[in-house]
């Protein structure tokens, strides 16, 4: 029976019809069948050690068959769709027809054995993704807690309300519960026919006239960002533009009202490449800690958006500029424990080779302007002194390092979470980039608007509020201010998302990071099918 639609990482939904009455097992004990065939199989060690412990009775049978809490994880396998999970790989249909042919104790261990396995399965996908980040792009530095099998055994044996825990096992937080509401909603739009597609036509300005505003206004109810009737006529104004506005803000344009070719491109993107979108943004959530911290800073790639959150209260956003796609910001989790007023900037050796090498070698003067020093260990080196034509990136010995002050790539002050990866939140001196609705530009390091707002929420609880940190500032001496409680930063990648107040969000793929999760989810569809 097919329910809902959904994207091509989740099958449509399939109804499980199980015997009315499930065969009764045969009378020979089956422990001593599913001894034989634990010892017939390459079980999971402790799995074998849970089956041992209780004697090897089984957990998903009983007298009569298959017991509530088998029927249970049968469904919950045939609704993992609700999930953007594929049904067809843990089996509910197979396990239906097997129940109905199962004759000997044999048949009944190996069904018992089999339902452990792809509850494991299961269960592990829905808590912990599908496939293990680190694995399909070496730029996704996460790795999401694996539950242990014997422990999803355990606490299912021991569950008292069996549904309520199956429940739990996907990831605990409204965002998940959010996106996964969004996207049934999505389907079901899109069993309706979709999104109604707008012709090409010239750039449209508010208060143009253009015949193509009653497909329009359909086309935006049918999202609902309006409603068909609240807007009549050619002319393009009113509650139109309003509506295109917002839309223009939840797909991370520039909010204008102009209909040009980016937005265009927005509008016509169809229902089901979104309900992939959702899909992907569901399997990275589920790789995410349910809990970030009690304050933590959450950073969005995608979207090039900043905000720090306490106790579960946003309590400041701000736009950044991320890395450009060929130095893309890594995905990784850390601690921030000290913040830095007029830093230093020790030029990373790759800009250093790559970019200022080649300028040295012309001039050996060029980075004076910028008050940048070069140094041989300890030692300031005079670059008039440097015969740089014999370096190169493979023996270039020295480091260069950029004075504080208002040329300082960093600007006045930076976040420090040391990490392998060198990349921290920082000031910088080039204002005009957080005005564009695109804001990758960046080397890798996530540049802030106004850091002196996210300093004050950071550290005023420790006497500096912004006053005072731009009195420091203004003196001009570097000064090191150590966080007296580590602070979490989380650098994710969502391109989809769901907000609290029910405004759905999309956002370009500017690293392709979706493309290649999404074939590496394909190729885990089709295992064991």
């Amino acid at each position: 029976m097919t329910g809902p639609i959904g994207g091509p990482l989740a099958i449509a939904q399939t109804e499980v019809l199980l015997p009315a009455e499930t065969p009764t097992k045969a009378a020979a004990p089956l422990s001593f069948a599913l001894l034989a065939e634990i010892g017939s199989r390459d079980v999971d060690e402790s799995v074998a050690a849970f089956y041992e412990a209780r004697g090897y009775a089984p957990i998903w049978l009983d007298t009569d068959g298959l017991q509530e809490r088998g029927h249970l994880t049968l469904a919950a396998f045939a609704a993992a769709n609700d999930h953007a999970l594929n049904p067809d790989n843990y089996g509910p249909l197979l396990f239906a027809e097997r129940l109905d042919a199962a004759q000997s104790d044999e048949d009944w261990a190996a069904l018992e054995l089999d339902l452990t396995a792809q509850f494991i399965r299961y269960a592990t996908h829905l808590s912990s993704g599908r496939v293990q980040p680190n694995e399909i792009n070496k730029a996704l530095n996460i790795f999401p807690h694996v539950p242990e099998p014997v422990d999803l055994l355990t606490q299912a044996n021991e569950s008292v309300d069996f549904s309520a825990y199956l429940e739990a096992l996907s990831p605990n937080t409204p965002n998940y519960a959010r996106l996964k509401r969004r996207l049934t909603q999505y389907r079901d739009k899109a069993a309706l026919g979709g999104f109604t597609v707008i012709p090409d036509g010239e750039v449209l300005k508010p208060g143009m006239e253009d015949d193509r505003t009653a497909l329009l206004r359909q086309r935006l109810a049918e999202e609902d960002y309006m409603l068909a009737t609240d807007h009549s006529g050619t002319v393009y104004d009113g509650a139109l533009v309003e509506a295109v506005k917002e839309f223009q803000e939840y797909h991370g344009l520039s909010v204008d009202g102009v209909i040009g070719k980016n937005t265009l491109a927005e509008i016509n993107v169809p229902i089901r490449q979104k309900l992939i979108q959702m899909e992907l943004n569901m399997e990275r959530r589920r790789w995410m800690p349910d809990f970030l911290g009690d304050t933590y800073v959450f950073v969005n790639l995608a979207d090039q958006n900043l905000k720090l959150v306490k106790n579960g209260k946003t309590w400041h956003t701000t736009r950044v500029v991320v890395g450009k796609p060929y130095h893309a910001t890594p995905v990784f989790s850390d601690e921030m424990t000290y913040v830095e007023i007029n830093p230093y900037w020790n030029v990373p050796y790759s800009i250093a080779t790559k970019e200022y090498l080649p300028k040295l070698r012309q001039n050996p003067n060029a980075l004076s302007a910028q008050n940048i020093r070069v140094f041989s260990g300890e030692q300031e080196v005079a670059p008039t002194q440097v015969a740089w034509n014999s370096y190169s990136g493979s023996n270039f010995p020295f480091k260069l390092r950029q004075d504080p002050g208002g040329r300082n790539a960093l600007g006045r002050i930076k976040f420090m979470f040391p990490n392998q990866f060198n990349i921290y939140i920082h000031d910088t001196p080039s204002k005009t980039l957080f005005d564009r609705a695109q804001r990758d530009f960046s080397h890798g390091c996530i540049r802030v608007s106004d850091p002196f707002a996210l300093g004050d929420v950071l550290l005023s609880d420790q006497g500096y509020d912004r006053s005072r940190l731009e009195a420091i500032r203004d003196a001009g001496a570097r000064k090191v201010l150590k966080l007296e409680e580590p602070v979490q930063v989380h650098l994710t990648y969502l391109t989809a998302w769901m907000n609290k107040d029910g405004s759905t969000h999309f956002r370009r793929d500017i690293y392709d990071r979706d493309e290649v999760l999404l074939k590496a989810l394909a190729r885990a569809m089709t295992e064991n099918l």
